[in-house]
């Protein structure tokens, strides 16, 4: 039997300042005191002004590959399919709770869904950010089962693509991006159940001249332009890794379905879903901070409104509205009827929703019928009852407890990350 939850450890009153860290990165970087995992020469030149250091990381054991990208059922009216990708239908989410079930939660992959076993599973710790063995190059190793015999924790928590909105920089801004044309069924809650990341780096030996950590997914290596950038890796502050973060096997109850990073995945609350690697093999701990193409090439905000080298590494999420209904959704006129909807943010709980049926003519707020927390999103609803036929469109305004309010117009970058706009809903009234 999985163990109880432990209580939860009060969290650092400061939250992780990510752009004076990524400062503080390129200043060690241009004194030769960083490395970089997988990133060009040439993109570092670019981006950094410097020259890269190649480092190997220790090979991961081998995975099966489903026979396709994605294990579980994907029914149409449930799903888009998009390539490796399969992004959730929100009409099928109307009235499943606060919970994604796993079977309807949204598919990020970059290549395809490993299947691995538990029994065979190992996670291992390694790195100069470690004391011990590790310094000796032998790295420390977690089974599942020892994972499952430390205290366990439970957490309600949003996972998100960064590019979730994308297409609305085309369709509603005209702006040309790249990338995965996800419309806003990118995201998805789940109750995750695992153990703290702090605890199984301390139980690792973890050293006080740790800076940054590198998780490591069981996937196959992900080409992009011909060129192999190696398994999905991603840097993390030491400070966010013992914030919040979990090392989580169990989602909704249940062990983690393939698709979403069985046996363990890393889950990071509110950030960009890139940072909360599946299938995670291995970790780095390091002294020095740590970059990958996950962190350079991708992730970053690059286009007119950014600075020529890029931003700093994308982090938490932004702020989303939608309702539960499908695109070009009719209704009857004169008959009333209530809306239904969903908003997040990765900045804090959503504090309120205003809700327009004409456009952006005339709002009214809705009413919330969660508890606004963190982490996650808050449902609500609005009356209404069309009094004229013909198109329009519903839109949805959401405000957070940090004071962000959803903008009119996103700034655009050329990757498509990080759409916050308003979004237009079009429906048909009969």
């Amino acid at each position: 039997m999985p163990a109880s939850p432990a209580p939860s450890s009060p969290r650092p009153a400061s939250r992780v300042d990510e752009t004076a860290y990524d400062r503080r990165r390129l200043r060690q970087w241009l004194a030769g005191d960083a490395r970089a995992d997988g990133v060009s020469r040439r993109r570092l030149l670019t981006l950094l002004a410097a020259t890269a250091a190649a480092t190997a990381l220790p090979a991961p054991r081998p995975a099966h590959a489903a026979d396709t990208p994605i294990v579980k059922p994907l029914p149409p009216e449930w799903f888009i399919q998009r390539g490796t990708n399969a992004e959730t239908r929100w009409e099928a989410l109307r009235g499943t709770g606060h919970h994604t079930p796993n079977e309807l939660f949204f598919v990020r992959n970059h290549t395809a869904t490993p299947v691995l076993d538990a029994a065979d599973w190992r996670l291992r710790l390694w790195g100069d950010g470690l004391r011990g063995k590790p310094s000796e190059g032998r790295p420390v190793e977690f089974g599942y089962d020892d994972l499952r015999a430390l205290p366990a924790v439970s957490r309600t928590a949003f996972v998100e693509c960064a590019g979730n909105g994308r297409t609305y920089y085309t369709t509603q801004q005209q702006e040309a991006v790249t990338g995965t044309s996800w419309t806003l069924g990118a995201v998805g809650v789940a109750r995750w159940r695992g153990v703290r990341l702090a605890d199984v780096l301390r139980k690792a030996g973890l050293s006080p001249y740790a800076v940054d950590l590198q998780p490591r997914g069981l996937d196959a290596e992900y080409v992009s332009g011909g060129e192999s950038l190696g398994r999905v890796r991603r840097p993390l502050p030491l400070a966010k890794a013992l914030d919040d973060v979990l090392l989580a096997y169990e989602m909704n109850g249940e062990p983690l379905p393939y698709d979403h990073g069985y046996p363990v995945r890393v889950l990071v609350p509110s950030w960009v879903g890139i940072a909360s690697i599946k299938w995670v093999g291995d970790i780095e701990v390091s002294a020095q901070p740590l970059f990958s193409p996950w962190n350079t090439t991708f992730y970053r905000l690059f286009g007119p409104a950014h600075p020529a080298e890029g931003s700093a590494p994308v982090t938490r999420q932004t702020l989303k509205s939608v309702f539960e209904l499908a695109s070009g959704a009719t209704f009857p006129v004169g008959r009333g009827q209530a809306l239904h909807g969903r908003s997040w943010s990765g900045a804090g709980a959503v504090a309120r929703v205003d809700v327009s049926t004409d456009g952006g003519a005339s709002w009214r707020t809705a009413r919330l019928h969660d508890r606004p927390r963190a982490d996650t999103w808050t449902r609500w609803s609005v009356t209404w009852k069309p009094d004229a036929t013909g198109a329009t469109h519903l839109l949805a305004r959401a405000t957070d407890t940090a004071g962000r309010r959803q903008p009119d117009v996103a700034v655009p970058n050329t990757q498509g990350y990080l759409f916050d706009a308003v979004v237009r809903h079009p429906v048909t009234v009969i």
